[in-house]
């Protein structure tokens, strides 16, 4: 079980996403007013609250939504997880379904630090079942049956 520290969105692809607080899923398409958002296998994407500390421990200074990830959760290490693996949050059912990914070659903090966390950190997954999640939420993995 994960609590959700950021819920991030911006209107273009390949930018800096910005902390909202709160927004809503939407079944099969991702997160409302995200450039990401559409019928593809990266609807919504994830970093481990710890793993971003580790990175900034290095020197980074990095803001929520800096590397492009929609959620930022304490406590759930996203990156251990298989393929397939699902989580709930209020109404939202999440699938993950792709590990890490490759850095666009114009990726600032890879300049800055010459490395990214997102490429081997982050995870990507397809809104199974929309709702709405706000900072403060509890994000739980789903026991496989």
């Amino acid at each position: 079980m994960g609590k959700v520290l950021a819920v991030c969105t911006s209107p273009v692809k390949g930018t800096q996403k910005q902390n909202v607080g709160r927004a809503v899923f939407v079944e099969d398409w991702g997160i409302e007013n995200d450039a990401h958002a559409g019928k593809w296998q990266r609807q919504v994407s994830m970093l481990s609250y710890e793993k971003i500390e580790a990175f900034r421990a290095k020197g980074a200074e990095v803001s929520d939504g800096a590397f492009g990830e929609n959620l930022v959760v304490s406590g759930v290490d996203f990156h251990a997880l298989p393929i397939g693996t699902r989580f709930s949050c209020n109404d939202v059912l999440l699938e993950l379904t792709q590990i890490g990914k490759e850095c666009h070659s114009g990726c600032e903090i890879y300049k800055k630090m010459g490395e990214c966390i997102m490429p081997r950190e982050g995870v990507f997954a397809r809104v199974l079942h929309g709702g709405t999640i706000c900072v403060g939420d509890t994000l739980s993995v789903v026991p496989t049956e």
